[in-house]
């Protein structure tokens, strides 16, 4: 049964997951669930049942999609941007990133009065980790993780990963449906027309061999630069990726490449589908208690999130779409953000979910060791 874990059967079966998310969408009614989050339930399914690997024993696939495969979306959907959208979308963004990244530290606050004491000694850089990992994402839940030794804590370590890409999976579920239940209680109007419909998308685009060419050149090309002056300045890349991207997109000859829309929205749902791979629940059996303890505590750190940064865009009526991004630029991070903002078909959000994340990802690790000596 080697080839199950094979990259090529892999890979295979994660096409199959994103062509069955698509059929489903277009072809039944489940086109109301979308097939961005039928994406992260069809391969959570598959992972679980044990088709393909999940969050315990990862494929290599995994990594080289997180690792190449999310910038390049990045990088693919950005070369569409219209700077002028973050005149409308950045101010609010940011204001409602920061004030998510408050309601993370809260969270934090109140979970460790109601659950901390389950952890002892190790109380104190886990609210650490959490803050970190709920403000700019898992690589300053590592920094801080690291820093504390925390991989030594077999059980406790594996489970609060286990729960932590559990609920990122279910968050972005969340955000995906969030938006549309809560414009039939209080409607909230856009102050920008929506994308293109998937559809009209699907149905216009042709792809040009000479187009796809040049987007993949283009492609790689950047992010070998964006690596390497990253490298130099000590600077996060995907800060110099973005540049990049917008400075291309303001040069009309790349603006005629429609196909970077189909291409970057593909790669989305590649590493949506990981997402859902990393949804592993068979991860939580054999840790016993512990694992609730630690289930209620993220739970409880995501849900005071939530809360602060809903009553921040109910009180500054801000659309709900853009509460939804920002909130999952604080769970999951610049790709997950983005993710959502094309699954939302809020194009306007794309450069702001791509640079708040990244702020998340400059703040985070001095927040959470901020909350480790709180």
């Amino acid at each position: 049964m080697g080839f199950l874990i094979s990259p090529l059967f892999v890979l295979t079966v994660l096409f199959f997951n994103i062509f069955l998310s698509i059929y489903l969408e277009r072809k039944t009614p489940l086109k109301h669930i979308g097939a961005s989050l039928l994406a992260i339930i069809i391969t959570a399914i598959t992972a679980n049942i044990g088709l393909i690997p999940s969050a315990s024993n990862p494929s290599i696939v995994y990594d080289h999609i997180f690792t190449y495969i999310a910038p390049a979306s990045i990088f693919l959907l950005l070369l569409g941007v219209n700077l002028k959208d973050l005149k409308v979308a950045g101010a609010p963004m940011l204001i409602l990133f920061l004030v998510g990244s408050l309601g993370t530290c809260l969270g934090v606050f109140v979970a460790s009065q109601f659950f901390g004491g389950q952890f002892g000694a190790l109380a104190s850089p886990i609210a650490g980790m959490i803050t970190g990992t709920y403000t700019g994402g898992s690589l300053n839940f590592n920094a801080i993780a690291i820093h504390y030794k925390m991989m030594e804590q077999g059980v406790l370590y594996t489970s609060i990963v286990a729960v932590d890409n559990i609920l990122t999976a279910v968050w972005m579920a969340v955000t995906i449906t969030l938006p549309l239940g809560l414009n039939r209680i209080i409607e909230r109007k856009r102050k920008v027309q929506a994308a293109t419909s998937m559809d009209d998308e699907y149905e216009s685009s042709r792809m040009s061999i000479y187009a796809v060419s040049i987007l993949v050149f283009a492609t790689c090309a950047a992010m070998v630069l964006s690596d390497w002056i990253a490298e130099m300045l000590n600077i996060p890349s995907i800060l110099i990726l973005t540049t990049i991207a917008l400075v291309l997109a303001q040069i009309k000859f790349f603006q005629g490449f429609k196909e970077s829309k189909i291409l970057g929205l593909f790669l989305i749902y590649l590493f949506l589908s990981v997402v859902g791979a990393y949804c592993e629940l068979s991860a939580l059996s054999g840790a016993g208690e512990i694992v609730v303890y630690v289930l209620l505590y993220l739970s409880l750190v995501i849900l005071v999130h939530f809360v602060i940064i809903l009553l921040m865009g109910w009180l500054l009526k801000y659309d709900w779409e853009m509460v939804s991004v920002a909130s999952q630029a604080n769970i999951g991070g610049s790709s997950s953000a983005l993710a959502l903002a094309r699954t939302l078909k809020r194009d306007d959000l794309l450069l702001a979910a791509v640079l708040i994340g990244a702020l998340g990802n400059a703040i985070g690790t001095y927040l959470g060791f901020l909350m480790v000596n709180a």
